[in-house]
């Protein structure tokens, strides 16, 4: 089957009904296992929103309908600053608005972290800022990454061990890399009070035991919380009809779909790959109306992959649990983990993990 319409747009104005897409996907379905995990060895702080929306949880419409995007260019972004977040295996955690937060003290921060990690590391041990330490520690701005005129630009936090070379010229090794975002998180920013900043989604790439360190110095320099941000099977579900969607100007990799089947005395996981291709073909004549979809079309989506699956294997894949869905534009695992390939769709992806941990933090 060949693809046969390129990407579905989004009516003029829909950048404000953005948000609606990720918080139809929330849904119905309680917080699978591991979705209310802090940082590691980490306690989650006590205080909480002093904020939040009387009609409850992110912009859930009634009748199940939403409005995708118009396509976000990669002609908005600087392609060498956000080359740093493609192919690379993210965990994903959501974070309460910061108070107190200067974007003018970034280096001032930075050596505070850098201070902060070596006497943890030191296991209390007294350490004076501002002296050279083992571990670097960078801060700087993302401004490419964010979505409308009311997100506060993107924070990348760098750990690095410095080079012990005598040579000066010699790179630092990175270690760790942490970065916050909001992408269209409109509905959080609008609403909090003076001096909180909102950026809702962490993304990190590294050992956990400095997530631990440097989301530990966050939450008691700026009085946030951390949690775990775990994707339930129908999110995928969401994630995987919204992709398969797309028209890749290059030849992208299969859809892929793996399930776990529950109740058995030994793990088995099953893949089912389907051709790009032929998935987007199929989500055409599933999907009514270009540019908008429905937890229907979803539904029914799923359903056609399911019943091809069963005609050839017998099957029933939705007895099965849906761990991790991967297609040409990102990847993403129940355990919030997730893989973004394709620059184009990039603030795509972003806007659908801001929604998801924006949802969990109100």
């Amino acid at each position: 089957m060949a693809a046969r319409r390129g990407p579905a747009r989004g009516p003029t104005g829909a950048r404000f009904e953005r948000r609606r897409r990720a918080a139809a996907a929330m849904a119905e379905e309680p917080p699978e296992d591991g979705a209310a995990r802090t940082l590691p060895s980490l306690r989650q702080l006590s205080r909480g929103l002093p904020f939040g929306r009387s009609h409850g949880r992110l912009g859930i419409s009634a009748s199940g309908r939403l409005t995708l995007p118009a396509l976000c260019s990669q002609e908005n972004l600087d392609a060498q600053k956000t080359a740093f977040v493609l192919r690379k295996a993210w965990t994903l955690y959501s974070v309460t608005p910061l108070y107190g937060f200067r974007r003018g003290c970034l280096r001032d921060y930075a050596r505070l972290l850098s201070a902060f990690i070596a006497a943890e590391k030191q296991k209390g041990l007294a350490v004076e800022v501002g002296v050279e330490l083992d571990i670097k520690v960078a801060l700087s701005s993302l401004a490419d990454l964010r979505g409308s005129e009311l997100d506060q630009a993107g924070l990348l936090v760098q750990l690095s061990s410095r080079s012990r070379a005598s040579s000066r010229n010699s790179e630092d090794k990175l270690l760790w890399s942490g970065w916050f975002c909001s992408m269209f998180g409109d509905d959080l920013s609008e609403n909090v009070p003076e001096n909180f900043t909102c950026l809702p989604l962490f993304l990190t790439h590294g050992a956990e035991s400095y997530t631990a360190l440097v989301g530990s110095w966050f939450q008691k320099t700026f009085d946030c919380c951390f949690r775990r941000l775990a994707i339930s099977p129908l999110n995928l579900s969401w994630m995987v009809a919204m992709w398969a969607g797309y028209k890749l100007e290059r030849a992208a990799s299969a859809v892929e779909l793996v399930f776990s089947m529950p109740r058995l005395s030994h793990p088995l996981d099953i893949s089912y790959a389907i051709h790009p291709e032929d998935a987007k073909a199929l989500w055409d004549t599933v999907q009514k109306t270009p540019g908008e979809i429905t937890q229907g079309e979803v539904a029914i989506f799923m359903d056609c992959l399911y019943a091809h699956f069963h005609r050839h294997f017998k099957i029933h894949l939705s007895a099965a649990k849906l761990v991790k869905v991967s297609t040409g534009i990102a990847s993403a695992h129940c355990d919030g983990i997730v893989k973004i390939l394709h620059s184009q769709y990039l603030p795509g992806v972003l806007m659908l993990l801001t929604e998801l941990a924006i949802s969990q933090i109100q």
